[in-house]
C-alpha cells in the first residue's frame, strides 16, 4: 500500500512561494506524525507532500490520500481532493478546518476525520486495507497522548526550512477566547506527552534549536515545571508558545530561562482593554505589556507579540497607536494580523448574527484579508490601516529603535526582523494576486479590496502595482 499526505498550499505562505522566506518558515509537524502513526503491520509506503516548498504531484500513482486542512487551504484541498477523486485514488481529509466544519468537507471527500487522529488515523488505515472505509471518524474524548510514535522528521526536506527540529507537549488550550479555532475544534481539556517521552523525542535528534509548536506550554504550570527541569541537562534553546500569564509566575518564568528558552510568541491581540473584555481574553492587562517585555528580555528570552486588528472598538487610529506602541516597549518580533472569524467560533457566529459576514470563500480567511464587516472603520481602512502598521514598525528606524531597547542583540534578531521586513513590503503584492481572489467572490470583494489599494500607498509614496511574484 502507498499513502501520499499532503499539506495543501493556502494564500499566504504558498502563492510562488509565498512571502515568508525561509527564515521565518519551519517544517510542519502534522504530516511527519500521521506517517509515524501508519500500522506497521500495514507495510505501507508514505510519501509527503507540502506545498509550501513544492506543488503536488497532479499524475501521482498512490493507494491512498490524506490532507490536513486549514480554513485557509480549504478551497486547495477541496480542488485536489476532487481532482484525485475523479481518478479514482480516495481521498481523506482532516484537520481544524474539518473538525470545525465536516459536513463542508465532506462532498469532497471519502472520508473525514474529526478531531485529533492518534487513534481514528490507524484504525482508518486498517478499514481501509480490509475495505471496509467509514465516510467520518470522529476521536474520542479520552485521549492519551503517551507511548505514541515520534514524528518522522526525517521524512522532510530540511534544506527548505529554516529547521525540522519542532517538537509538541501538549495539545488545546484551557481558555475560550472568542476568535480562537482551539475551544471550538478540540474543546478546553489540556491533553500532555509525558515529560519522559518529550525528552527522548528531543534526545534521538540533538539539535540545538528547536521550536514548540504547542498553543500554550503553561495550561498545566505544574507540567510545564517538570518539563522545563527535565530540558535543563539537554542543553538546547526553544522557542514556544505561551500567554502573558506566564509573567505573573517568575519561578516558572526563571526556570524556562534555564531550560534553554531563547524566545516566545504571546497573543498581546490589542492594546484595548475593552476588546479583550470583548472577546474573552481578560486576563491579558495591556497596562502591564511593557513590563512583561522587559522582564522576558532580562532573562534573555525575545518576544513575538501578536496584535489583532478589526475588534469591535478598533477604531482608524489603532493601527498607528499600536505600531508605535510596540517601537516604545521594544517588541522584539511585532505581527499584525486582520481578526479572522474562522468557522464555527464563538466569533464567527456572533458576526454572522449581526450579518457581518461579507464573504464564505474560506481561500479569504487567512487573517490577512478582511471577510467581515468591522464595525467602527470601513473594510478598506482597515486594509490600509494594517498595511501601514506593517511597514511603520518595520522600517529601519524602527528596527533600529527595537534594537537598542532590546536587551537581547543577536544575529538571529536582525535575520527574523529582516524576514518581516520582507513581508510588509509585498503584503500588496499578496492582495493584489488573482490567484488569491480566484474571482469567486469578485463581485463581492472588489468594492472592498480595490478602495483599500489606492489608501494604501508604500514609503516611496508611489502606488505599488506590481504583479504578483
Amino acid at each position: 500500500m502507498k499513502i501520499t499526505l499532503i499539506s495543501p498550499k493556502g494564500p499566504l505562505y504558498r502563492h510562488r512561494g509565498g512571502i515568508f522566506k525561509k527564515n521565518l518558515r519551519y517544517a510542519p509537524l502534522t504530516l511527519t506524525t500521521l506517517a509515524a502513526y501508519v500500522p506497521p503491520e500495514l507495510n505501507a509506503t508514505v510519501e509527503i507532500f507540502d506545498e509550501g516548498i513544492e506543488d503536488v504531484d497532479l499524475n501521482l500513482q498512490t493507494n491512498l490520500i490524506g490532507m490536513t486542512v486549514i480554513t485557509g487551504n480549504a478551497v486547495r484541498a477541496y480542488e485536489l481532493a476532487d481532482h484525485f477523486r475523479s481518478r479514482g485514488i480516495p481521498v481523506i481529509l482532516g484537520g481544524p478546518h474539518i473538525t470545525l466544519v465536516p459536513d463542508d468537507a465532506q462532498p469532497h471527500a471519502d472520508s473525514v476525520v474529526v478531531g485529533y487522529a492518534e487513534d481514528t488515523w490507524p484504525q482508518l488505515l486498517r478499514d481501509f486495507a480490509a475495505e471496509q472505509l467509514q465516510p467520518r471518524y470522529v476521536q474520542a474524548p479520552d485521549l492519551s497522548l503517551a507511548n505514541r510514535p515520534f514524528p518522522k522528521r526525517t521524512m522532510m526536506k530540511k534544506q527548505h526550512y529554516i529547521t525540522t527540529q519542532v517538537f509538541e507537549a501538549t495539545r488545546s488550550c484551557i481558555h475560550t477566547c472568542e476568535f480562537c479555532v482551539a475551544p471550538t475544534a478540540w474543546g478546553i481539556r489540556p491533553y500532555f506527552k509525558p515529560v519522559e517521552d518529550v525528552v527522548a523525542d528531543i534526545k534521538q535528534h540533538w539539535g540545538k534549536r528547536i521550536i514548540f509548536v504547542d498553543l500554550n506550554l503553561i495550561s498545566d504550570k505544574e507540567y510545564a515545571a517538570r518539563l522545563f527541569e527535565a530540558m535543563i541537562p539537554l542543553k538546547v534553546n526553544w522557542f514556544g508558545l505561551t500567554t502573558t500569564l506566564l509573567g505573573d509566575d517568575e519561578a516558572l518564568l526563571k526556570l524556562a530561562a534555564r531550560s534553554g528558552c531563547t524566545g516566545l510568541l504571546m497573543g498581546f491581540e490589542t492594546i484595548s482593554p475593552a476588546n479583550l473584555r470583548l472577546t474573552r481574553k481578560g486576563f491579558n492587562s495591556p497596562s502591564e505589556y511593557k513590563q512583561l517585555t522587559q522582564k522576558l528580555h532580562a532573562h534573555g528570552i525575545t518576544l513575538m507579540a501578536c496584535f489583532t486588528f478589526g475588534l469591535d472598538h478598533d477604531t482608524p487610529e489603532v493601527f498607528m497607536q499600536t505600531a508605535k506602541f510596540a517601537i516604545d516597549a521594544g517588541i522584539d518580533l511585532p505581527r499584525f494580523a486582520i481578526v479572522t472569524p474562522f468557522p464555527n467560533t464563538g466569533l464567527y457566529k456572533r458576526l454572522d448574527e449581526e450579518g457581518r459576514i461579507l464573504t464564505k470563500n474560506w481561500e479569504l480567511y487567512d487573517a490577512q484579508h478582511v471577510v467581515f464587516q468591522p464595525k467602527l472603520m470601513t473594510p478598506a481602512e482597515l486594509y490600509a490601516g494594517h498595511e501601514k502598521a506593517w511597514k511603520y514598525t518595520y522600517t529601519a528606524s524602527a528596527m533600529a529603535t527595537r534594537y537598542l531597547k532590546s536587551r537581547i542583540q543577536t544575529p538571529v534578531w536582525w535575520v527574523a526582523n529582516m524576514g518581516y521586513r520582507f513581508y510588509a513590503h509585498h503584503l500588496k503584492d499578496f492582495y493584489n494576486c488573482d490567484w488569491i481572489i480566484g474571482q469567486r467572490d469578485e463581485a463581492a470583494i472588489n468594492p472592498v479590496l480595490e478602495p483599500a489599494m489606492e489608501m494604501a500607498v508604500p514609503a516611496t509614496g508611489k502606488p505599488d502595482n506590481a504583479p504578483c511574484g
